[in-house]
């Protein structure tokens, strides 16, 4: 079964173009890299030409995918451009390799898949741009019935139809009878189907009723199967479960998964933690140049510890030391009472590196011992967790993961004394959407505006 997404009238067709396009931009690129400096290959260039092309067919079959997205997402883009330029370099040099076509010298190489990984996901970004605006013209589209004018119907609708780029005509509902007060096109009863579609060349059929209902399940599939008309079955799946799903195979069943975790992957906590050890090694070796002088800062600032220990909720509830530098005057609630703006608690020193959020640089040996990762939801005091996981719905879901340092809440602006519990909620929320969307490439994206977010200072850092 193809995907229904992104796909219009002669979608198979549009996503060849798109493969060929794709292909035409690696020969411009190849072209582009064997004229800079002739003088460094030599050898039957043809044949090397033909081998670039061989390699980018594997490609080709691995992100077919790619030209069915709904939606561009820059991490995911990036994400294709690294695997796609890697499966090239490995299919091209094994050719080289066993054909002994070995020609051009590094540097052909070097500049080949520099540019190839820049204009890759260039090109896929302004070609399906492209596509479409060609779609939002009323071009490339599909003829789409949805069987249930109920509600999982009319969420239906409102997706298929919320971007014209999607390539999608919805022609309206069909159902055993008309609901009241239903305010979309009515088409007629199931039974009134099969010549409906024979009428209006329909290209795909949502059938969004229950599936206990045999009857009309079947009557709709054999209308679908007799006239070659795509069918898709949409399941009755509340609206307050709107998140990614995993579907398994319990023996003949189905069954959904409605939690999605990256993390559950093997590769993806290799990954994560590989990076931490790495990123944290790195720091903490360079550290003494920004420590020693906060040291020493502490203190003078204020009589007590250079380094605040506290305990936090950490991986799966477990508890742990967090550390940070002390930013306060030795105090009794420092455990129990959040920092506010003006608290008389905090030193000018403290006040200056909770800004800047130095305080916090500490946690890479966090990091490093693999009680935290670098990003990820905040860790809260226990006397927090406690609280909120009586009042704020999932909570207690923010710790499938480790903590970070920094994290999608954070750099959302939900960061800082959370006095109201609407603000913690905003808080999970978003903790929920990173776990569950969860890429190194969205790690990257959060480091690097963390560290912009720095400088430039931050309103709720205090």
């Amino acid at each position: 079964m193809t995907s229904p997404n992104q796909k219009g009238r002669y979608g198979r067709y549009v996503s060849a173009l798109l493969s060929l396009s794709d292909l035409l931009m690696v020969n411009l690129i190849f072209w582009l890299t064997t004229h800079i400096n002739p003088e460094l290959y030599s050898g039957d260039i043809r044949l090397v030409w033909v081998l670039v092309n061989v390699a980018y067919l594997p490609v080709i079959a691995w992100f077919s995918h790619f030209n069915q997205l709904r939606a561009l997402k820059m991490e995911h883009v990036v994400t294709c451009s690294l695997q796609s330029v890697g499966i090239h370099a490995l299919f091209f040099v094994c050719l080289v390799a066993f054909l002994r076509a070995d020609y051009f010298s590094e540097k052909v190489y070097l500049v080949f898949y520099s540019l190839l990984l820049f204009c890759l996901p260039v090109w896929w970004v302004i070609s399906r741009k492209l596509l479409k605006h060609f779609r939002k013209k009323g071009k490339n589209f599909v003829r789409v019935v949805i069987v249930g004018a109920n509600s999982t119907g009319k969420r239906l609708y409102e997706e298929l139809m919320s971007d014209a780029g999607f390539g999608y005509r919805v022609l309206g509902f069909f159902d055993t009878e008309r609901p009241a007060n239903f305010g979309g096109r009515y088409l007629g009863d199931i039974s009134e189907l099969d010549d409906y579609i024979r009428r209006n060349r329909v290209d795909e059929i949502f059938y969004t009723l229950s599936g206990e209902n045999q009857d009309a399940l079947h009557n709709v599939m054999d209308a679908a199967d007799d006239n070659v008309v795509q069918f898709y079955f949409v399941p009755q799946i509340s609206p307050y479960l709107t998140r990614n799903f995993e579907m398994y195979n319990v023996g003949a069943m189905p069954v959904l998964n409605l939690r999605h975790n990256p993390m559950k992957s093997v590769l993806n906590r290799f990954a994560k933690r590989t990076f931490d050890i790495v990123f944290s090694s790195a720091f903490l070796l360079v550290s003494p140049i920004i420590f020693i002088p906060v040291a020493i800062a502490i203190k003078l600032s204020s009589p007590g510890p250079v380094f605040f220990k506290q305990e936090r909720t950490g991986y799966k509830g477990r508890s742990f030391m967090c550390l940070k530098f002390r930013t306060m005057k030795v105090n009794a609630n420092a455990d129990t009472l959040q920092a506010t703006e003006h608290d008389p608690r905090k030193t000018k020193v403290g006040d200056f590196l909770r800004r800047t959020s130095i305080d916090e640089l500490p946690q890479f040996v966090n990091v490093f011992k693999g009680e935290m990762s670098v990003v990820g939801p905040r860790p809260h005091m226990l006397k927090h967790t406690e609280q909120y996981s009586q009042v704020v719905d999932k909570y207690m879901v923010r710790h499938v993961v480790k903590p970070g340092i920094t994290g999608w809440a954070q750099i959302n602006g939900y960061r800082g004394i959370t006095d109201e519990v609407w603000k913690m909620e905003k808080r999970v929320k978003h903790d929920v959407w990173y776990i569950e969307h969860w890429t190194f490439f969205l790690d990257m994206k959060i480091i690097l505006k963390t560290v912009l977010n720095a400088f430039k200072g931050e309103e709720n850092a205090f």
